[in-house]
């Protein structure tokens, strides 16, 4: 292939889209991609309380004062909590262009 005719090469531009659909680098992101953003933070925020539920649990001088269940419900609460500060914080941050 001739440069210019796809590829992978230097001069490809196989990431940017044509047709305008990705914003470029510095502009706002869309709704749809901060909700994304959000819930995958939200993920990790649940599954790292988790982590360190169970570390306790495993190297703590005792038990937590609640069971299974309990657990559960915090993690699913620590989520939808970092869920919605990074929905929230990602819009102030960018505008203060520190991302």
């Amino acid at each position: 292939m001739a440069d210019g005719e796809g590829g992978s090469g230097p001069g490809s531009q196989s990431d940017v889209a044509t047709d305008g659909s990705v914003p470029g680098p510095g502009a706002a992101a869309t709704p749809r991609a901060r909700a994304r953003s959000a819930a995958l933070w939200g993920i990790v925020g649940g599954f790292a309380f988790l982590v360190l539920a169970q570390g306790y649990r495993l190297l703590g001088p005792g038990s937590l004062p609640v069971g299974l269940g309990g657990l559960a419900l915090v993690a699913v609460a620590v989520a939808v909590a970092s869920a919605g500060i990074t929905y929230l914080a990602e819009a102030r941050v960018r505008a203060k262009r520190r991302t």
